[in-house]
């Protein structure tokens, strides 16, 4: 049997120490051991966008990577932004334009749009399309997901619909 190896991360913003098996992959990590049970396990092939999460500044699918791998890392999840504000007016657009049925797919879309708004504060339709294309919804059908988005971006830059 393997033995526990040692990792030390800061995920959303507090220190964490832990032990984890070499093969347990960063998703299972954030929510069985740390409860941060709003990072989805979608396809566990990093295809569908449920696992979505930053480390380090940039997106990653959780699902994807192991939790040694963020040894000395900064991670974030959907309960950190959601908790700091940082998404508060995209979650309340989401709500809105009810760009959320299940709600399966939101956190990682969530997670996925703010990347996008944070390097792109005035995107247009088609980029919002694309940054989110890595990210599946069953149950939307896209169009309101793009329109909150696209009201987001309006109204964190002024403009005008």
């Amino acid at each position: 049997m393997t033995a526990p190896i040692p990792i030390s991360l800061e995920v959303n913003g507090e220190r964490v120490d832990a032990q984890v098996l070499p093969r347990i992959n960063l998703a299972d990590f954030l929510r069985e051991q740390l409860k941060l049970t709003g990072t989805h396990v979608g396809c566990e092939h990093g295809v569908c966008g449920a696992c979505t999460v930053r480390v380090n500044d940039d997106i990653v699918r959780s699902c994807l990577m192991l939790a040694v791998q963020v040894h000395g890392a900064s991670v974030q999840t959907i309960e950190g932004l959601s908790d700091s504000g940082e998404v508060a007016d995209l979650q309340a657009a989401f709500r809105d334009r009810n760009a959320l049925q299940c709600g399966y797919c939101t956190p990682g879309m969530l997670m996925a749009a703010q990347d996008l708004l944070r390097r792109e504060p005035a995107p247009d339709r088609e980029r919002i399309r694309e940054h989110l294309s890595g990210n599946y919804c069953r149950c939307t059908g896209y169009h309101a997901i793009i329109d909150a988005v696209e009201t987001t971006a309006r109204t964190r830059t002024g403009r005008r619909a």
